[in-house]
């Protein structure tokens, strides 16, 4: 991940306040980083710590809110028909006396 974001591990030391060494180890899987470096390291690489920690890349679909089905969405916007058919009823008759 930091080499995709183009970063060396000098600069993510120094970013972080710790040694490159301890970047090193870090990736190298011997040593792993408290919870208030992955925070931070997380905050300076502008990613989720699942996508850090757990190498989860963040699916949009469930980030977003869950598609509604054609129920949900007519329970929820039912209101809409009275506007769109209120509109319609004034639009229409317009139209019609247009092309008269």
């Amino acid at each position: 991940m930091r080499e995709a974001k183009g970063l060396s591990q000098a600069e993510i030391a120094t970013q972080l306040f710790i040694s490159r060494q301890a970047v090193s180890r870090w990736e190298s899987g011997n040593v792993t980083p408290d919870v208030t470096n992955l925070v931070q390291l997380a905050e300076f690489l502008a990613v989720d710590l699942d996508e850090l920690v757990l190498g989860k890349e963040k699916d949009l679909h469930q980030s977003a809110k869950t598609l509604m089905n054609r129920w949900q969405f007519v329970a929820r916007y039912w209101w809409l028909l009275f506007a769109i058919g209120g509109w319609l009823t004034w639009f229409i008759p317009r139209i019609v006396h247009a092309f008269h």
